[in-house]
């Protein structure tokens, strides 16, 4: 099963999502770490300005901070993840720096992989097949229909078990860091924020029974995946 809201704009789809998610906040145990994975995309810098103009600072007190995926490029880099969060979220709400989990672009990639894996470990609790279960991943979505950095046909990440793992992209910057597919079927909720009437498409193959697209795959592999939208399909 999986929930699917469409709004007139984006605007919309992004404030319905900031109060979304404070309100999960709200009812979370403060004492307990709430792990989010955050994406990057089209939506998120909208998302982020709402969610911090809404936002009591004092429900993220115990939000930890990773990443669906990430570029390999400097955390100062405009194509950077990190750096659209920070400047739109992180900063403006005041998170501490032991709260933010970001992949450690200037470090190896193996190196970088190790570490933010290791940290999302400490953080969450694990099923018995060792994935961690995060509580909340934010995901877009492309005109492929990929999310995060998983691609159509790459059949390396469909058999792969690794939490994170390198990859090399279509685009430019090539080289990227991924939560991989066991990841994101074991996390508590995915909400998929897609905007823009170019992704429709790829929305609505991604819903059909036998689809194969990187969304496609995400969606089959769990009960219930929220999907919001600022088109009707």
């Amino acid at each position: 099963m999986r929930g699917f809201k469409s709004f007139n704009n984006k605007q919309d789809l992004a404030r319905y999502a900031a109060k979304m998610w404070l309100d999960r906040l709200a009812l979370s145990d403060p004492n307990k770490p709430f792990t989010v994975a955050l994406s990057g995309g089209r939506i998120p810098k909208l998302f982020y300005q709402l969610v911090v103009e809404l936002a009591q600072p004092s429900l993220f007190k115990n939000v930890h901070f990773f990443w669906s995926d990430e570029r390999l490029v400097p955390a100062t880099d405009d194509e950077s993840n990190f750096k659209l969060a920070y400047e739109g979220l992180l900063s403006p709400l005041g998170i501490p720096t032991n709260q933010v989990h970001r992949v450690l672009t200037e470090c190896d990639e193996s190196e970088a992989v190790q570490v933010v894996t290791d940290e999302l470990q400490r953080f969450t609790d694990c099923k018995g097949d060792g994935q961690p279960v995060i509580d909340l991943i934010f995901l877009g979505m492309g005109e492929d229909a990929h999310v995060a950095s998983l691609f159509p046909g790459d059949a390396e990440a469909l058999e792969s078990k690794a939490i994170y793992r390198a990859v090399t992209g279509p685009k430019p910057p090539l080289r990227r860091v991924t939560l991989g597919y066991p990841v994101l079927s074991a996390a508590r909720e995915v909400w998929v924020l897609a905007s823009g009437e170019s992704k429709v498409e790829a929305l609505r193959s991604s819903i059909s029974i036998d689809s194969v697209t990187p969304l496609a795959c995400v969606l089959q592999s769990r009960e219930e995946t929220e999907i919001l939208t600022d088109f009707t399909l």
